[in-house]
């Protein structure tokens, strides 16, 4: 059991939920994993209080779209991916990827999960594609042996890549596997660790890496399994590839994915830019949702997404960091930022922006719906209590607290937040990851990452330079 915690005295407490209210100078109870009550001058014996005077208090972010493995090859100067195409970067990163190792997952799962969590995010999906001859079939269980040393909330996508080189793909072969390996360990992993519960620690998503990357029958095969084990789908889509598709199979890549029924309420897609009005049209009436991930979209000079659009024709948009060979970072307040900042831009051109709490919300409300966790999203009664505070007590907030709803993204709050809860447990407050000794598990991660990739400095510059 947990513990009956009391939050008191918070300066606002900005829910999120359906009525979209906020609490002024109020408190909350939370018992075990979740809200049991907010209200003003809560009175209830408790096993911790949590004095949290000017704080504002806001649902957990929600990341819907990552590539953990990558945060060890952030910062370099060698894969410059402002002035490729996706495709041509994939071939360039992928040559790196291969070396990745089962020390490399977990100590850059870390990474990432830590610069999450600092920054607000308490339930994280990571796109896990990278399965090398080092890593064997371990990236899952390292990921979830990271997760719950830090204690974050984690769906772990299950990625594969299955077409090799010579039939088109970007893959080299030390990051094969067959379609029969990738379902076996499907089976496996989420037996292990899918907990369709509420308030659950963990859950496996089925996620061929993209299908310009992979047989038919791989994501064939993954719609049968997916549906008949009750797990989620999620792809790359829309990201480059389609003259790719339409080349190959004469076709754009929704439609390919339609005719084989890898869309639905069960199925998101990262990215997404390169569809056309139409297709976001279909994806509205599918209940298929969009990762959408800005600060790729910038590096890349990619299509801003028209998310006035997508609301009107009811697309699930939530927000993903991406990996980090696209984003050097992990924080989804620097996301939202980014996003929204991007909205502004578009719309000038288009009339009306979507407001900073709109990009709030899809950041959390939106996210819970893409994962299927109604136990999440927002700061309700019999919710998970998954929340962050920020310190609004500071002088750089100063004359912008009448407005605690829209504040995050458009004052540019993107710094680390004051508190993290995950499951009615705190893990980050005042600058320390609490349970585990960061500064140690940082020496070790970055001797692994000096170890596995850059110590044959020669060897890894001609590797990536080819």
């Amino acid at each position: 059991m947990g513990k009956k915690i009391l939050i008191r005295n918070a300066k606002a407490i900005v829910t999120c939920d359906p009525k979209d209210r906020v609490y002024f100078n109020a408190d909350m109870l939370v018992d075990g994993p979740k809200i049991v009550k907010i209200g003003q001058n809560l009175e209830e014996t408790v096993d911790e209080i949590i004095d949290a005077t000017d704080k504002l208090v806001y649902p957990g972010l929600i990341n819907t779209h990552h590539h953990f493995f990558q945060t060890f090859i952030r910062n370099l100067k060698t894969i410059d991916y402002p002035n490729m195409t996706v495709p041509e970067w994939l071939d360039k990163a992928y040559r790196v990827f291969q070396k990745v190792d089962g020390d490399v997952i977990f100590y850059s799962s870390l990474t990432a999960m830590a610069d999450l969590l600092k920054h607000g995010c308490t339930c994280a999906f990571d796109h896990q594609y990278c399965f090398t001859k080092a890593t064997g079939n371990t990236p899952i269980d390292r990921q979830m042996e990271a997760a719950s040393l830090l204690g974050i909330r984690y769906h772990a996508g299950r990625g594969t890549n299955t077409l090799p080189r010579s039939e088109g793909s970007t893959i080299p072969e030390d990051m094969l596997e067959t379609t029969d390996e990738f379902l076996k360990d499907c089976e496996r992993i989420i037996d292990l660790y899918h907990d369709p519960n509420p308030y659950a620690m963990s859950q496996i998503v089925m996620a061929p890496c993209q299908p310009m990357n992979s047989y038919k029958d791989t994501f064939v095969e993954t719609v049968k399994m997916a549906r008949d084990k009750g797990v989620r789908m999620h792809t790359h889509l829309g990201e480059g590839e389609n003259e790719i598709m339409v080349e190959r199979w004469g076709k754009r890549t929704l439609d390919w994915c339609e005719e084989i029924g890898f869309v639905g309420p069960d199925v998101w897609l990262a990215h997404a830019w390169e569809l056309t009005d139409e297709e976001y049209t279909r994806l509205g009436k599918l209940g298929t949702g969009i990762s959408h991930c800005p600060t790729p979209a910038i590096l890349g000079g990619f299509p801003i997404l028209p998310m006035q659009d997508l609301m009107k024709k009811n697309v699930n948009v939530s927000l993903g960091c991406d990996g980090s060979a696209t984003n050097d970072g992990s924080s989804l307040l620097d996301a939202m930022r980014v996003a929204w900042m991007m909205q502004a831009w578009f719309s000038k051109e288009r009339g009306g922006c979507i407001s900073p709490y709109d990009m709030l919300k899809m950041a959390t409300v939106n996210g819970a719906v893409t994962l299927g966790r109604s136990d999440l999203g927002s700061l309700e009664p019999e919710k998970g209590a998954d929340l962050f505070m920020i310190d609004a007590g500071k002088l750089e907030l100063t004359g912008t607290l009448h407005d605690p709803k829209n504040v995050l993204a458009r004052v540019g709050v993107t710094g680390y937040v004051d508190l993290t809860m995950v499951n009615g447990k705190v893990v980050f407050k005042d600058g320390i990851l609490l349970g585990v000794d960061e500064r140690e598990l940082a020496r070790q991660g970055e001797a692994a990452c000096n170890r596995v990739l850059r110590e044959p400095c020669e060897a890894f510059h001609n590797l990536i330079m080819i």
